[in-house]
């Protein structure tokens, strides 16, 4: 039998949260993709790997509810990025390590995550795809919460530059990666 790698606990955080301006709108995570809600997928891929299940929503709560564990919003309702659900987050998870993947990309795989788990360290872990790093691929240790309460409130919204200010250990990609495809516009949906 082949052996079988246990990764440490850690809490994943699906992102969710944002207007869907290129969707005209309509909440990214909950579009349809060949028969299933964007955030079905998310959900039954990193389902096995915890008991810690956070999605970050700003509406249509009762209809994320069912794939999560705990769904967190944003402290401001004006939409601040994807910074501002990581914090929430961060705020919430029960584990050392957070998982932070967006809702829109459905063909992510498990050899992925556990690339990205493996490398599990005091340092955040992220994606980096032809040399052009991927903030919303990542794994963060909860223990960073500090550092980015600080710098949200110096006015800080982009997750690269909190991120590549902290040393980040990178887990390579190739160009083109289709398991790193974000559908975020109707023509992507297909």
């Amino acid at each position: 039998m082949p052996a079988v790698t246990v990764s440490p606990p850690c809490s994943v955080l699906l992102l969710a949260g944002g207007r869907g301006q290129r969707m005209g709108g309509r909440d990214k995570g909950l579009l349809d993709w060949h028969g299933r809600p964007l955030i079905a997928w998310l959900h039954d891929l990193v389902r096995p790997l915890t008991d810690d299940l956070i999605i970050s929503c700003n509406r249509n709560a009762e209809r994320y509810a069912p794939f999560a564990d705990r769904l967190v919003q944003d402290d401001d309702r004006d939409f601040q990025g994807p910074l501002a659900g990581i914090r929430a987050g961060l705020q919430v998870a029960r584990h050392p390590q957070l998982l932070v993947l967006p809702c829109d990309a459905p063909c992510l795989d498990r050899a992925l995550l556990e690339a990205l788990l493996d490398k599990a360290s005091t340092h955040p872990v992220m994606v980096r795809q032809d040399g052009y790093w991927e903030p919303l691929f990542c794994l963060l240790p909860t223990a960073l919460g500090a550092s980015l309460e600080q710098a949200w409130r110096a006015g800080e919204r982009s997750p690269q530059r909190w991120l590549r200010e902290l040393a980040p250990l990178a887990v390579d990609c190739p160009p083109g990666d289709p398991r790193l495809a974000n559908l975020n516009t109707p023509a992507l949906l297909g």
